[in-house]
Parts: structure tokens; sequence; C-alpha cells
């Protein structure tokens, strides 16, 4: 896969892997393809990170079969260079770290389409730091572990359990060593934080918004169209009360 513009030498760059196929999803194309308030998801994706002062780029990990982001106006867009993603997340991560020359890095998920500039800036407020930071919403259920035929063995405490969001923010050499370390030793990798913890480090987590949801199954598409319009609602009403 060709790159279409050279790396960001400056500024912070967000990394967003999409190379992943969505089969949960059970649809025709890549759910980073689908259809969402006029736009693919991928593509509000992309414009909320572009939107906002401190990315200067973004380095899109794509399958190298993919066949549909070259059909988007965004592709052609100078500040997004792109990259051949790898067999997984972080492997896909990783191949976009080699073109990313500035000191910070934002990981941001392809199906997360609500995220709002808001929770960017208390990432930023909080995470330019050795050990980095994490976006993450407060676990509200109660939690249960169960054993392997799905019987309940323990109620977890919730008080201090998070589910992990994104962006998340790492110095880029930094993570890049995590990310090579833990695959050379067929490490467990879920999310960038996962491979830093393992690598000594102990990220902050920040609280953000509940909206920024990852588009995962059918019934979320809907639930992110109904964020993105109160999301609209909620600037439309910040300009008005503007003097």
């Amino acid at each position: 896969m060709m790159n279409n513009c050279p790396p960001a030498p400056f500024g912070l760059t967000a990394v967003v892997p999409a190379a992943g196929i969505g089969s949960r999803m059970g649809a025709e194309c890549p759910k980073q393809y689908l259809s969402l308030a006029g736009k693919t998801i991928l593509e509000h994706t992309l414009l909320r990170l572009l939107a906002h002062p401190a990315i200067t780029h973004i380095v899109l990990a794509l399958a190298p079969d993919d066949r549909w982001f070259e059909t988007l106006a965004l592709a052609r867009d100078p500040r997004i260079l792109r990259v051949s993603g790898g067999s997984d997340r972080a492997r896909s991560v990783l191949n976009a770290l080699h073109q990313v020359q500035s000191d910070w890095v934002l990981v941001h998920d392809a199906a997360r389409p609500c995220l709002t500039s808001a929770d960017i800036d208390a990432l930023l407020a909080v995470g330019l730091t050795p050990d980095g930071a994490i976006l993450g919403s407060r676990v509200r259920d109660t939690m249960k572990r169960s054993d392997e035929a799905g019987n309940i063995i323990a109620t977890v405490p919730r008080e201090a359990l998070w589910h992990a969001l994104t962006p998340q923010l790492f110095a880029t050499r930094a993570l890049k060593g995590a990310l090579e370390e833990g695959l050379a030793l067929g490490a467990l990798i879920t999310d960038e934080a996962s491979a830093m913890e393992r690598a000594g480090h102990v990220p902050r987590m920040v609280e953000g918004r509940a909206d920024n949801i990852k588009v995962t199954r059918p019934e979320d598409l809907a639930l992110a169209g109904l964020f993105l319009r109160q999301q609209q609602d909620e600037l439309a009403t910040r300009s008005k009360e503007q003097p």
C-alpha cells in the first residue's frame, strides 16, 4: 500500500487501526464503512480527530486488500497517511507507529465515531507523562464472574472498575517499544495500555463521556446515530448561549 503523504515531524499524531472486518456486524463490508448519519463510521471518526487543533496528522492502518477507503473524499486529505495493517490490532498499531515522527501519539478505534474534542482535551491535560493515559468510563452495572459453564461464581465489586475507551495517549517511542517487546514474547495485548502496563508503566485513567461508544453490533449503529444527534444539539445550544 502506497503512502500518500510524509509523516508528521511535529505536533500530535493520531493512529487509527482500521484493518479489521467487524464480523459481528454481519455486514457485506467492514463495519467502519457502514453508513451513519450521511457518512461512513470511519469518516465520522477521522473528522472528529482532524477537528482537534493539536492533531496534525493521522496514520490509518488499513487491510492490504481494502477497497473502500479510496472511494471516500477523505482519501485525498494530505493529513492522512495510509499504511498496511497487520494480522491483529497490536501489529496494525505497530506498523503505523513506524511512520510516526511526533513525540506523542493518540491511538483511537476506527469504530468510535462519537469522540468529542473535550475528551481529547481532558486526556491531553494529564496524559503527557512517561506513563501516558487513556479514556475510560466507570462500570455502573453489577459485575459477575462465571465459570466456563456459565455459572456465577462471584460478584465483583465495581467501585474500581472501568471500561477502557480510546483514544489512548502515550509517548511514541515508549509505546513502540512496549508493543515490540510484547509481540516478540507472544503476550496477549488487548489494547495499547495493556502493552504499556506489561512494560512497567502505570497509565492514568481519565473519565470520558459514556457516549464515546464502539460500534460492534448492529444495535450499536442506531445508538451511535442518536448520540451524534444529541452532540450536534449540544453544540447548537452552546453557540446560541455565547454572546
